[in-house]
């Protein structure tokens, strides 16, 4: 097995400058870390890290919790994660809860248990269990998606994109709309998106029916299910518009009103928020609100290189969104 002796013996340096070379720390000669670079190449060499992990004091990983691997939101989330921490040398450990809070707080024990150097936590709920784990974990972390109490969080302007989204439809002369949210354990999807809506109807005097709320799991599926019990709830008075807190919702909904025979958005607008690949290849394309996912990744990994660093970091960051106006209103 080549050693970094081996290396250092064959490029005519010592082993501190194929250390440099490697760590990308310190000068070396550009014509020296070529040298050493093909060697490495060549020999396919590969550092040990344990013992770099007991140089450095640190294991080059940084957890990941997400909600679902599966969905397109994570993904993005993780792309724009691991980019920025690739290239300061970092592997990152992706674990996925599947929306189960006893897992979310399994997970951030097991990454403490896996020397982590810091976690990034997609977060869908805020309790008190929770903040106590994270405090008990003694880690740098980082929450994307939720306000948490005493730790460094990013969050979408729910409240104001959803509002948005309600005042443009109502400018398109809805004012009779459905609405499909989902469980109120998730603050700000489960409750600042519901409550932005039911404020900006409530002021622009639209008719908030409870007949035409529903709450879904995410899923398509239950957007589908949710759209169904809100039709047959209403009898003859129906709404004309209905917007779901997720893309995947409003997608479902929209199957369910086209196997209705209803024309969107002839007879029933719909939009969503997540601005999904598919939200723009569904017929019609579907209204809705990017929040810039892959860029909250790359801030999220920014910031916990800051405080791996002892940098000093401020408590809250609030993501930027814009709303896309497709076909589907």
């Amino acid at each position: 097995m080549t050693t970094i002796n081996d290396i250092a013996k064959r490029a005519n340096v010592s082993r501190t400058t194929v250390s440099r070379a490697l760590n990308n720390s310190g000068y070396v000669s550009e014509e020296a870390r070529k040298r050493i670079m093909k060697i490495v190449e060549e020999t396919g060499y590969m550092p040990n890290q344990s013992a770099k992990s007991l140089r450095t004091k640190r294991s080059g990983v940084i957890g990941v919790i997400l909600p679902r691997l599966s969905t397109e939101t994570s993904t993005r989330v993780v792309n724009g994660i691991n980019e920025v921490l690739a290239k300061e040398g970092f592997q990152i450990l992706l674990t996925d809860t599947e929306l189960d809070r006893k897992k979310e707080i399994e997970y951030i024990r097991l990454l403490k248990s896996r020397h982590v150097d810091g976690i990034i936590l997609l977060a869908t709920n805020v309790n008190d269990e929770l903040i106590q784990t994270i405090r008990n974990v003694d880690l740098p972390f980082l929450a994307i998606g939720q306000d948490l109490p005493e730790v460094t969080s990013l969050v979408y302007d729910d409240y104001h994109a959803s509002a948005d989204l309600t005042n443009m439809l109502i400018h398109k002369g809805h004012h009779k709309i459905a609405f499909i949210g989902v469980s109120r354990d998730d603050p700000s999807v489960g409750i600042m998106r519901e409550q932005a809506f039911r404020d900006v109807m409530e002021r622009e005097g639209g008719e908030i029916n409870e007949h035409w709320m529903g709450t879904g799991d995410f899923s398509i599926d239950s957007g589908y299910e949710e759209m169904k019990k809100i039709l047959r709830a209403s009898g003859k008075k129906r709404p004309s518009a209905v917007y779901a807190v997720t893309d995947r919702m409003a997608i479902g909904a929209m199957e369910y009103l086209k196997e209705q025979g209803y024309r969107i958005p002839e007879d029933m607008a719909v939009v969503g928020i997540g601005a999904s690949s598919l939200s723009q290849y569904v017929s019609p394309s579907l209204t809705t609100i990017d929040y810039f996912n892959k860029r909250a990744g790359q801030q999220a990994a920014e910031l916990l290189l800051a405080k791996l660093k002892d940098e000093k970091v401020d408590q809250k960051f609030e993501l930027t969104y814009r709303l896309i106006l497709r076909d589907s209103v």
